[in-house]
């Protein structure tokens, strides 16, 4: 009988991959083999490797958000452009749940499966997206990228909890907000396959937004902390994006977010406005 896979070092495998298409294989083979129960967390084990962090392809190019293309949906090419864009974005999110599995030794072991079906429903997302987009007459690597997401990734390396308030809690949930506009405008341009996409990627975001907000209060609980200065403190010590309107409250609640953070988020849009017009 073969040994049982060590998650958080077969994890770090799966991110350190560079092809995509083996990438969503190797998710899908290591969330089949916990599913069957032939897998172990070692909380001692000190992980490292000589690959880069994350592994990606040679293409897409990563360039500034500003130097990215417009996406007009009265195109056939703008409609790629922003399902390409939509792609990166969830084969990023592959990687950022990778690394939340391998990175935190000491967690409990809900922490390790959740984060890596987190991974296993953006790989799913991704092939989604790349299918559609060779549909289209395109594939994956066509246009360029950006890599902000990942950035905040890079920031909270050394603190589970930032990472949990940053990534899922900031970053991801901000997809929460944009997913309902884009889904209209793809909807409104006759791409109802890209439309249906959307509705499963909100549907299983919601969740990843949960999962981040459910071990974000098991952390600060752990450590005597409160949830809405707690996080305010992390957002200004890692210097998270401003949170911008309008906010799909709705999908957020869902997600987990109480209602005093609710309330804290309101409040924090109201007085980015002014400054944004």
């Amino acid at each position: 009988m073969a040994a049982p896979l060590e998650l958080r070092a077969r994890a770090l495998d799966c991110l350190v991959e560079p092809d995509p298409a083996a990438k969503v294989a190797a998710v899908g083979a290591l969330a089949l083999a916990v599913r069957e129960g032939a897998w172990t967390v070692d909380p001692r084990a000190e992980l490292g490797t000589a690959a880069a962090i994350p592994g990606c392809p040679p293409r897409p190019e990563l360039v500034s958000p500003k130097a990215l293309g417009r996406r007009s949906m009265n195109t056939p090419e703008g409609r790629a452009m922003l399902i390409h864009a939509l792609a990166h974005i969830e084969f990023n999110a592959i990687n950022l749940a990778l690394d939340a599995v391998w990175r935190f030794p000491g967690m409990p072991a809900a922490y390790y499966t959740d984060w890596l079906q987190v991974a296993q429903e953006e790989a799913y997302h991704f092939s989604l997206l790349a299918a559609h987009l060779d549909r289209l007459g395109y594939r994956y690597g066509d246009f360029s990228g950006h890599g902000s997401l990942w950035e905040m990734v890079e920031k909270t390396t050394g603190d589970v909890l930032a990472r949990m308030a940053l990534v899922p809690r900031t970053m991801e949930a901000r997809g929460l907000d944009a997913n309902p506009p884009l889904r209209a405008k793809l909807a409104q341009a006759g791409d109802q396959a890209a439309a249906a996409i959307l509705d499963i990627i909100l549907r299983d975001e919601i969740g990843h937004v949960e999962i981040g907000n459910r071990w974000y209060g098991y952390l600060c609980r752990q450590r005597g902390l409160e949830l809405v200065p707690t996080y305010a403190e992390l957002a200004r010590r890692y210097e998270a994006p401003q949170l911008r309107g309008p906010l799909n409250l709705e999908a957020r609640r869902q997600a987990g977010f109480t209602e005093d953070e609710i309330q804290a988020m309101a409040s924090a849009v109201a007085q980015a406005a002014p400054a944004a017009r």
